[in-house]
């Protein structure tokens, strides 16, 4: 097992991974910016070290500054938590190089699930179902005009190396391909370095429905069922829950025991999700996270299983705590993203937290790292909280949600905590009637 673990992150997620290595006996240390030598994370770990001024490319994303405090602290692991590097293959490779364990898959698993068309079309391979599209990427207008001609309009143009929502345009019409082609290679190239494009069919009213998975070093794979995270405002995820109000037992068992038995033949070691669009009872793949997600609290509640913890295991060389069969899933959770933003134009609003509250009680689990006093950085992703809380029922969570939500203290700044609580008197949601598209609707007329 590890000794002591480098956390090379901030944040909930850092504080995170630093409950669940003490837990297990494990020391960590903590890297921070200049701007984060008050952070939670800082004050509780067993080490720390600073690693730059504030800006991400200088702290958390400098991998000579974090391998060298990895080195004179003498870690034995590195845990990405998630963003910054957490999916970056030549930080995993330089990690492993140095003799030091990297909390996640292999650098050859990042590479091939971090590439959208590669990723594609090796979980095809593997018999996983994928969005009618692109053998590969579009070279040309040509061939994408050819494409569309295949699988039909609307289709949605999708950057190879993209994510968060970046890198992407829905073409309507025949007419707005050769611009939408042209933009996409553009802001991709901006954004990763990188202007290869696919062409996916764009579904019309999908859920955003994904699947959480471990693997381990042993051959071994589990899956720990799926989480519904069709809440989204311009691709980016504002709530979920599992289990998914559209999905069934049967659903489950099949899907989930297809990606387990898929990533068990690719060999997958670590926590992974993998994404699908859900329509008509068909699913469609979409992309694989190669790290633990900010939503894992919601699969950790309704099966009562420390993903993180599980993590470390794999990376220490154990096989997994679990076998299938052991996996037991029971009742409902729901979690709610907390930012220092505006609730419903989402303008950021860093800022210092006068007083901090969270609500407590049965089944009620707040992830962050503020407190009275912390001051809100406005370098990073303003995410300061997630409310997460589960119920014997999907209705029974729901009532508990919204008097946690009306419990829940944050002054000094805005936050969304409003935006949930309209969300909790919607009809559309309580009834779990909703789609990828419905938050965006909703919004339209919630905007002061």
């Amino acid at each position: 097992m590890l000794k002591k673990v480098l956390i090379a992150n901030r944040g909930e997620i850092a504080l995170r991974i630093h409950r669940a290595c003490h837990e297990m006996g494990i020391k960590t240390v903590a890297i921070h910016s200049t701007a984060d030598e008050d952070a939670m994370h800082v004050r509780l770990a067993d080490e720390s070290v600073c690693v730059g001024p504030p800006a991400s490319v200088d702290s958390y994303l400098n991998m000579p500054a974090i391998l060298t405090a990895a080195e004179i602290t003498g870690a034995d692991g590195i845990h990405p938590g998630y963003g910054f590097l957490s999916e970056n293959a030549r930080f995993a490779e330089i990690v492993e190089e140095h003799g030091i364990a990297f909390i996640g898959p292999s650098a050859d698993h990042i590479r091939t699930m971090g590439d959208k068309i590669t990723a594609k079309d090796t979980v095809k391979a593997l018999g996983i179902p994928v969005v009618p599209g692109s053998d590969g990427g579009i070279t040309d207008d040509e061939e994408a005009f050819r494409v569309v001609k295949e699988i039909g309009l609307p289709v949605i143009i999708k950057a190879s190396s993209g994510g968060g929502g970046r890198g992407m345009k829905i073409v309507r019409e025949e007419s707005e391909l050769s611009s939408a082609l042209t933009a996409c290679r553009k802001e991709s190239k901006a954004a990763f370095g990188d202007d290869a494009v696919y062409i996916e069919k764009f579904l019309l009213k999908p859920r955003h429905i994904e699947f959480q998975l471990i693997g381990d070093k042993h051959g071994n794979c589990i899956h720990l069922g799926e989480r519904d995270c069709s809440l989204q405002r311009r691709h980016q995820k504002v709530l979920e829950e599992a289990p998914s109000p559209v999905i069934d037992d049967e659903t489950r068992e099949r899907m989930g025991g297809i990606i387990s038995k898929a990533m068990a033949n690719l060999g997958y070691a670590g926590a992974g999700t993998i994404e699908f669009l859900y329509e008509d009872g068909e699913f469609y793949f979409i992309e694989m996270n190669t790290r633990v997600q900010v939503e894992h609290p919601v699969t950790e509640m309704i099966t009562g299983i420390d993903i993180v913890r599980e993590q470390i295991r794999v990376a220490s060389g154990e096989k997994l705590s679990y076998t299938q069969d052991m996996v037991r899933f029971f009742g409902h959770a729901i979690e709610c993203r907390i930012n220092a933003e505006h609730p419903f134009t989402f303008v950021p609003n860093p800022g210092t937290v006068t007083q901090y509250h969270p609500p407590g009680g049965l089944n009620v689990r707040c992830d962050s790292a503020v407190y009275a006093g912390y001051k809100i950085p406005p370098y990073y992703d303003s995410m300061i909280a997630k409310l997460i809380v589960s119920g014997y029922t999907r209705e029974g969570c729901l009532l508990r949600l919204k008097r946690s939500l009306g419990e829940y203290v944050i002054d000094g700044v805005t936050t969304t905590i409003p935006l949930h609580m309209a969300l909790m008197e919607n009809e559309d949601f309580q009834s779990g009637d909703y789609d990828i598209h419905w938050l965006e609707k909703f919004l339209e007329n919630k905007v002061e």
